[in-house]
């Protein structure tokens, strides 16, 4: 078999001289060529540290007899964003990201390739285009950052915050937080969407077993990259593909893992993006069918009690594998050229257990703990919760649905009938949630925040900002169409769709509308106006009077990235990705 790369050189004579004069030798033009795509940068923890796993994935390629390049395409920090406009170049950052590895491979294209990235946006849109350009290859998750002094992780910052605005800690107290929260490189310590992705790429087969959410300075880490440069070239030669790899079972695996870690809702925007890349239909309905009944076992902060470095150090994803394996298709292909089954019996003879072992008792030793495995992954039959971590919530207020984390959400508010209190900006929310102007019983509803509407920025700070009250976090919930962070805990619903910029019904709700919400039967309606309770007949007349006097707004914005994905961008419980008409 011919390889790609020297047919291109067949077609285009100054790509030897042009690749000569970047440093190749004349030896390597003849070699397996490997793209080494990282979102390496200095914009944040999460990737300033993948130049030294790129550099053990070169290694790794060039002593398996292949010639790795090394292409950047840096992400963006949602957290360095938050509470800004900033933020809503987030979610576009996901398509930008895809865009660029699909260019850099098509424009000159190799035989294989390695993709590393950590966080929120770099590792969805790196499987993404991953899955568009669809040579040999697999990814190398950059790991997750230390905690800090009394195991502070980032996710508790908002907390911090919101308790200094309301004067309850001193600013020295908040400054020891902001100063300490990020000891090291890596993806922020929890469970979040940069650590739910990294999950989610070991799942789906596209990472090495074991690979995903290590802390980011193990020298584990260093190996798994190298070994990783290694594995491209021989996928390169046997020209096994991610689309050989990934199919809608490898995409129930993902979700059943996704359950049992309680991961972030932002999965529910990227693995259905993901999907499509791959022609395969992955909707909030699949995940509410395959989370419920399935066992939540991961206690790892946001919901749980420890920081995600003791992920690894419990066995990482092939220990919930294995916790689950009765429900896992086994037989799905991996990047190993092995079925995920023939990797877990692997594993168990390899010494991957033993390993992860010495790094549990050295972390008790270094945080002064006695922490078994089972504390930190829990045996399926002594699960956290029985009924998954997520649900999707329909009706006459969100159509095509809306999800919430029901892991973190506090019981009283599983089934509740609220006052209604929107806001067409998070700014104006969180204002009022900050100077005691949002209530006990209500339902507070940030609107035009969604993907047409801002370019779907986080909630953070203002889910912070309720959850973190000890009355209002208990007794409100929060309705978005715009999404939340991976580290968001409370009563929050996010993704509800159609969104406002649509002339979704979320646009039409009024101060003093009542709001029903039942988990447990998965229900989100408007039942009532003025404080009056309505038969559905009644609300839905009421609504398509409203719906008459509703203009749709202008676009936020005119020009660039955020013009793009407003004019094309899919509903959130698709994925959001870009959509173009044939």
């Amino acid at each position: 078999m011919e390889l790609i790369s020297q047919k291109m050189r067949k077609l285009a004579p100054e790509l030897d001289p042009l690749r000569i004069g970047t440093g190749w030798k004349k030896e390597d033009l003849d070699k397996p060529q490997i793209l080494i795509e990282s979102t390496f940068g200095d914009s944040h923890p999460g990737s300033g540290h993948l130049d030294t796993l790129v550099e053990q994935v070169r290694r790794g390629v060039e002593e398996e007899g292949g010639f790795g390049a090394r292409y950047f395409c840096t992400d963006i920090c949602d957290g360095e964003s938050q509470g800004t406009d900033g933020i809503n170049y987030s979610l576009v950052s996901r398509e930008i990201i895809a865009d660029m590895i699909e260019i850099h491979e098509n424009a000159t294209p190799f035989d294989g390739g390695v993709y590393l990235s950590s966080c929120d946006k770099g590792m969805p849109g790196t499987l993404m285009g991953m899955a568009r350009v669809n040579v040999p290859s697999l990814m190398v998750p950059g790991g997750t950052m230390n905690a800090g002094p009394d195991l502070l992780t980032l996710e508790q910052l908002g907390m911090y915050s919101a308790r200094y605005e309301r004067g309850e800690i001193d600013e020295k107290t908040f400054e020891w937080a902001k100063c300490n929260a990020c000891p090291s490189c890596g993806a922020c310590s929890f469970i979040g969407t940069a650590s739910t992705m990294q999950i989610m790429a070991e799942s789906l087969g596209l990472a090495l077993p074991g690979s995903a959410l290590l802390p980011a300075e193990s020298p584990d880490l260093q190996e798994y990259a190298y070994r990783a440069g290694r594995q491209a070239v021989r996928l390169a030669l046997a020209g096994l593909k991610p689309s050989d790899i990934v199919t809608e079972k490898s995409f129930e695996n993902a979700i059943l893992v996704h359950a049992a870690i309680s991961g972030s809702t932002n999965a529910l925007l990227h693995l259905p993006a993901l999907a499509h890349e791959y022609g395969i239909e992955i909707t909030g309905e699949t995940f509410d069918r395959l989370h419920r009944g399935a066992h939540y076992l991961l206690d790892l902060r946001p919901a749980g009690r420890w920081p995600a470095e003791f992920f690894y150090y419990a066995g990482g994803v092939p220990a919930i594998m294995e916790e689950i394996k009765a429900m896992l298709h086994l037989d799905v292909m991996t990047v190993t050229g092995k079925t995920l089954g023939e990797n877990l019996e692997e594993l168990q003879k390899n010494g991957f257990y033993e390993k992860c072992q010495t790094w549990l008792d050295e972390a008790n030793r270094k945080y002064g703990l006695n922490l078994t495995k089972e504390d930190i992954i829990r045996p399926y039959e002594k699960a956290i919760g029985t009924e998954g971590s997520i649900a999707i919530l329909k009706g006459n207020l969100a159509p095509e649905g809306a999800v919430i984390k029901h892991t973190a959400c506090p019981e009283e508010m599983f089934e509740a009938t609220l006052c209604a209190r929107p806001f067409d900006s998070e700014e104006e929310c969180l204002d009022a949630v900050l100077h005691h102007r949002v209530q006990k019983g209500d339902a507070v509803l940030i609107r035009y925040e969604g993907p047409k509407g801002s370019g779907m920025p986080e909630m953070f700070y203002t889910s912070e900002a309720i959850s973190s009250d000890a009355e209002l976090g208990r007794s409100i919930a929060l309705i978005t169409d715009g999404r939340f962070s991976g580290a968001s805990t409370g009563p929050v619903i996010g993704h509800c769709s159609p969104e406002a910029a649509e002339g979704g019904p979320i646009a039409l709700v009024e101060e003093g509308d009542l709001i029903y919400i039942n988990i447990h039967e998965r229900r989100l309606d408007i039942v009532g106006t003025d404080g009056e309770q309505k038969s559905p007949e009644e609300v839905d007349a009421i609504l398509a009077e409203r719906r008459k006097n509703w203009r749709r707004r202008e676009l936020r914005y005119k020009r660039g990235v955020l013009r793009m994905f407003s004019e094309h961008a899919a509903s959130p419980m698709k994925g959001a990705y870009l959509e173009f008409e044939d």
